[in-house]
């Protein structure tokens, strides 16, 4: 294990204010974007989709990184240069998702694990060799009626250390990703009991697996009312419980907590962001690693043609330099 290396790549990630765009959607989930355009799911419009952004002029000045699905790390621009190439020479880190997908929990149907640890190694060996210097390693947790079970919130911890070690042995900085999902009727305070409760068991695991977290990044979601709950609570009150569960949980060695949106929109994802950072004295960079909320105006703008290119580069880069702004705890909706 190369410590030395792994630390710097996990402090470049959340150096300078700048973030991680999530540009890993699977085959399928890249589908239901395309559709909503009215463009086809194939590998050219999949791959100009993602070269547009990769190519928008400052995308380095705002983004530290990108993580990318297997398919794109493997492809080249329509000029044939590789994309994690043309990332590299723009100053941004190309990253790759290495689990294949939340499956039903043996025993616990209503529940998950994710799996894509048989070849592990191999595979971080050939991604390595293909530029990639971070990865992605995502487990979902629920939260309904008798969910989540302690069963689960275990066997996926156990996942997460066993691929942040060897993610780590083989030169990849891993993202640590325990996401709570937003999509139940709970309220703010049971999101927060459970987030803590899982981000304790993640970490004892990567201390017993005895993962480097100096060399690792954590991706958790924001502690928030689920979408069907009735009374939503407001934006300082998810800044504040979300800044409390992590200092509560996540060590100070690790160098960067980069949140997902978790299907907040654009807007919201970086107010939350902001008024974290704008508390201060945190141990940790708050940072943001977000798909939907760096891409939704984007992908409207776009909508297959490249002449409307420019019109979608900016839309991209207006969302990435505010959420800049918000890991310096400065945005402001009219800046």
């Amino acid at each position: 294990m190369n410590k030395q290396e792994l630390s710097a790549t996990a402090n470049a990630m959340v150096a300078d204010n700048k973030g991680l765009l999530a540009a890993d959607e699977s085959t399928g989930t890249m589908g239901k974007r395309l559709d909503s355009i009215g463009v086809e799911n194939v590998e050219d419009n999949r791959r100009d989709y993602r070269e547009m952004m990769f190519r928008s002029e400052g995308i380095g000045n705002y983004i530290s990184g990108v993580i990318l699905y297997d398919e794109t790390l493997r492809q080249n621009a329509a000029d044939g240069t590789p994309l994690a190439k043309l990332l590299n020479d723009t100053g941004v880190i190309p990253g790759i998702k290495v689990d294949m997908g939340a499956k039903d929990l043996p025993g616990r149907p209503a529940e998950k694990i994710t799996e894509g640890l048989d070849g592990l190694p191999g595979r971080v060996e050939e991604y390595y060799n293909l530029g990639a210097r971070f990865a992605k390693w995502r487990a979902v947790i629920d939260i309904a009626d008798g969910i989540p079970s302690r069963y689960a919130i275990h066997t996926n911890a156990h996942a997460l250390a066993r691929y942040a070690k060897i993610c780590q042995e083989g030169g990849l900085c891993p993202i640590v990703e325990p996401e709570i999902l937003m999509d139940g009727a709970h309220d703010i305070n049971r999101c927060q009991e459970v987030t803590e409760e899982v981000l304790d068991v993640v970490y004892n695991e990567l201390y017993l697996q005895e993962v480097y977290l100096e060399g690792s990044i954590l991706k958790p979601n924001m502690v928030i009312s689920g979408k069907k709950c009735a009374t939503q609570a407001p934006a300082d009150e998810v800044a504040a419980k979300t800044v409390e569960t992590l200092k509560r949980c996540v060590p100070s060695a690790v160098p960067g907590i980069m949140f997902l949106s978790g299907g907040q929109s654009e807007e919201d994802a970086t107010v939350h962001l902001d008024l974290m950072n704008a508390m201060g004295d945190l141990p940790w960079g708050l940072s943001f690693s977000y798909g939907r909320a760096l891409q939704q105006s984007a992908l409207q703008a776009w909508k297959g043609e490249a002449a409307n290119n420019a019109a979608a580069q900016a839309a991209f880069i207006e969302r990435a330099k505010a959420n800049s702004q918000a890991c310096a705890g400065t945005y402001s909706k009219a800046a």
